[in-house]
């Protein structure tokens, strides 16, 4: 296991092995602007950067794709697993910032130049629900406790340590945070330690997961830079000073956070167990309705099961009907005869999905296209569009779901319904109906990714 210390040396041998290449180059902003790219290194997380369904994507991948956007430049992602290895990517000039998605400890920070903080984060000891239900330091002595090697972590547990001799922990080298909170939910490890965005990200993945309590203080996420690269550091804390970043950045909080704030563990339960036991007979006809009409099946298959949870004879109050839950007059446009064949419905709707996709149109880029168009399925199309007029009129952005999703509720109030052309409408609901599906599409992503041949077998 790297200690501290170690990475105190390596940062010294890289900050002398740099400082003659670095007089070269006086000012580093012009560096990266003559390059033509900022490079960040960073983690494969889902807080971080992963590849998702329309490219690269993660938090800290689009907020320093807003920063590269600002200066002119491009991005260019670095991965490094380990915080030693971000560190000395920093120092020896391989990348321009770090961004590793949790907080740097005090001896990291002596050796980077941290930026202005944008989240703030706290250190959380997980369980099962089924655990035993520890409340305090003191009942962890002697538990079997495995956690991930950051500096800021690493320091809470030395303190607790300190006073708590018997308190002891392990560092499995090969284990990202989220193979550990897996492991907590398979009942094969007691506990684990995570960052409170980790486990907000994904508690939807693993529903019987619980948050014990916290430990140490509450810290901010903050990018680091090197320490000699002042042009930079002063060009990274005016960008994060102005309105427009502030703006930007709780979009970004509002759209991987955002939807996560309510939390329904029997729902999620009863969802992981329909995955096994009902999807199976359907999943050929999402897939091949799907590849047909160009949208992610996984998607669609989420989707229906926020409408139907895939029950081929589910019927609502106001008489939609089938998989896909489709009014008549939808299903007559879309050439359905009977909504309560599952082949014809997931047909049906997914190519209605498709339609609504195509009516957003390509000027709002993805997922935000995806997203509205799953709102226009709930709520309309023609609601969508006054919800959409409404931002514009609000100084929102009227072409990303954080805008649209702002003022959607609104609808529902007699002074903007008023307004708009197509008057009152359930904003709220179709709020809520996005939030769900794309919890939905996570947790089914994650099961077919971990048991894919079980499915394929049914269960």
């Amino acid at each position: 296991m790297r200690t501290v210390w170690f990475w105190i040396c390596i940062g010294l041998l890289c900050l002398g092995a740099m400082s003659c290449e670095r007089e070269l180059f006086q000012d580093d902003l012009e560096r990266i602007k003559a390059r033509g790219e900022l490079i960040m290194v960073t983690r494969n997380s889902a807080t971080t950067f992963y590849q998702g369904p329309h490219g690269e994507t993660g938090f800290e991948y689009e907020l320093a794709k807003a920063f590269a956007d600002h200066l002119g430049v491009g991005l260019r992602p670095l991965v490094a697993e380990d915080e030693a290895d971000m560190i000395t990517t920093l120092l020896q000039g391989r990348a321009d910032i770090a961004a590793p998605g949790f907080a740097f400890g005090r001896s990291s920070a002596r050796l980077v130049a941290l930026g202005p903080g944008y989240l703030e984060v706290h250190q959380q000891v997980i369980g099962h629900r089924d655990g035993p239900a520890y409340q305090h330091i003191e009942a962890l002595v002697g538990t079997p406790i495995a956690v991930t090697s950051n500096s800021a972590r690493l320091e809470v547990l030395n303190q607790i340590k300190a006073s708590h001799p018997g308190f002891n922990w392990m560092i499995p080298s090969d284990l990202s945070s989220e193979e550990l909170m897996e492991m907590v939910w398979k009942r094969s490890l007691s506990i684990s330690v995570v960052g409170s965005n980790t486990f907000t990200l994904n508690r939807r993945i693993y529903p019987e997961l619980v948050v014990l309590f916290n430990v140490g203080p509450t810290r901010q996420l903050a990018w680091a830079m090197d320490p000699q690269s002042r042009h930079l550091r002063r060009a990274v804390e005016r960008w994060f000073a102005m309105p427009e970043t502030q703006e930007t950045l709780q979009g970004l909080i509002q759209h991987y956070y955002g939807h996560l704030e309510e939390f329904d563990y029997v729902d999620l339960a009863l969802f992981r167990r329909a995955i096994f036991s009902r999807l199976s007979p359907y999943r050929a006809f999402f897939e091949e309705a799907a590849q047909r009409y160009g949208l992610d099946w996984r998607l669609v298959c989420a989707q229906s099961y926020q409408e139907s949870h895939w029950q081929p004879r589910a019927r609502s109050q106001t008489g939609v009907r089938g998989m896909m839950m489709l009014t008549l007059d939808t299903a007559r446009i879309m050439g359905l005869k009977n909504r309560l064949d599952p082949k014809a419905s997931i047909f049906a709707g997914t190519r209605y999905l498709s339609y609504l996709h195509q009516a957003v149109g390509a000027m709002v880029p993805e997922p935000d296209r995806t997203l509205m168009a799953l709102a226009a399925y709930n709520i309309g199309l023609g609601h969508l569009q006054d919800a959409r007029e409404l931002a514009e009129r609000l100084d929102k952005p009227a072409n990303t779901w954080h805008g649209v999703r702002s003022v959607l509720p609104l609808l529902q109030k007699k002074k903007y319904y008023q307004s708009v052309a197509n008057g009152y409408a359930r904003g709220s609901e179709a709020v809520q109906y996005v939030d769900r599906i794309r919890t939905y599409h996570k947790v089914l992503t994650s099961v077919l990714a971990s048991g894919s041949s079980q499915l394929q077998e049914g269960g």
